[in-house]
């Protein structure tokens, strides 16, 4: 990735960015629990002020669990945004923080499965799901071990150019989404794991649909392409806040068997049951603001669609 000076984003339609930056460097200094009462504060002001996101939630949690009452899942949806605004201020402490600090606010589980596997020399991807500790526990990760992962430049810039050298500040490569696979398989081949994030809607290319708490999916069949192609071991990794500001847990489980099995569709709906399972797990901190379900399969009517 290209260097770039942050002196390159002086103009006024940054400043209100630069503010925002400003508080979450300030707010990283705080002790992680007066983060996460913050945090929580202003999860709340988004669930009440960002309508269109609130319904996204809703009708989420409201389709992926219809065996709970309105009222269970209206409290589930209050749950997500607090867990979502304490990930959003905390993200200063992810991109700033010791790797001292860092170390001390990590925790960890189910770990002598990745240990394993890199003490056998295998080529790895972990299988990431968006909760909302994700950026966490990359980084946490990439301190003790050289690291890979596959990006998304954000729209704004400067943003962009900030997150962009606080993932790479330890041993994480940065690869852009739109580079050829191989960018990504000659770095696993090397020895590096692919810390993979599968489960978002971007469309029909490169993916098929498969099912996700019981309702069609349009899912990425990149996962078993690389595994294929790179001979990895698939390992489940969730990073799960934990309540009242006491860090974080990186979760390991056990690596997927017999997989990949060469059938696109079953890939695919195996990995997004493994995913359903931990969502189950820890509901609220799943990323239901994001429209898991936006493309449908023709002739289905917009999933999102009010009324």
């Amino acid at each position: 990735m290209a260097e770039t000076r942050l002196s390159d984003y002086t103009h006024p339609r940054y400043w209100p960015t630069w503010i925002g930056l400003g508080l979450m460097r300030g707010m990283s200094w705080l002790p992680l629990p007066a983060i996460a009462m913050f945090g929580g504060a202003l999860g709340m002001l988004l669930y009440v002020l960002h309508g269109p996101r609130r319904h996204v939630v809703h009708v989420n949690i409201r389709r992926c669990f219809p065996e709970l009452q309105p009222r269970a899942q209206a409290r589930m949806a209050r749950r997500h945004f607090r867990a979502f605004g304490q990930a959003l201020l905390e993200m200063g402490v992810t991109w700033w923080a010791s790797e001292v600090r860092l170390k001390r606010l990590t925790h960890f589980r189910g770990r002598e499965h990745y240990e394993k596997a890199l003490r056998e020399k295998k080529s790895i991807i972990l299988l990431v799901p968006h909760f909302v500790g994700l950026e966490t526990g990359g980084m946490r990760l990439s301190i003790d071990h050289p690291m890979v992962t596959v990006f998304r430049h954000p729209v704004n810039k400067l943003v962009s150019a900030v997150m962009g050298r606080a993932r790479a500040r330890f041993q994480m490569r940065l690869v852009e989404h739109n580079k050829p696979l191989t960018a990504v398989v000659r770095q696993i081949k090397a020895g590096s794991p692919l810390y993979y994030l599968p489960d978002q809607d971007a469309g029909l290319r490169q993916s098929v649909f498969a099912p996700f708490f019981g309702i069609l999916a349009a899912t990425f069949v990149v996962l078993p392409r690389l595994a294929g192609m790179t001979d990895a071991v698939v390992i489940p990794c969730i990073t799960r806040q934990l309540s009242w500001g006491r860090g974080y847990q990186i979760i390991f489980r056990p690596p997927l068997k017999d997989f990949p099995s060469g059938d696109a569709v079953a890939d695919t709906t195996r990995m997004n049951h493994e995913i359903q399972v931990v969502v189950r797990e820890i509901p609220e901190q799943y990323f239901w603001v994001h429209k898991r379900f936006k493309t449908r399969p023709k002739g289905e009517a917009d999933f999102y669609k009010r009324g």
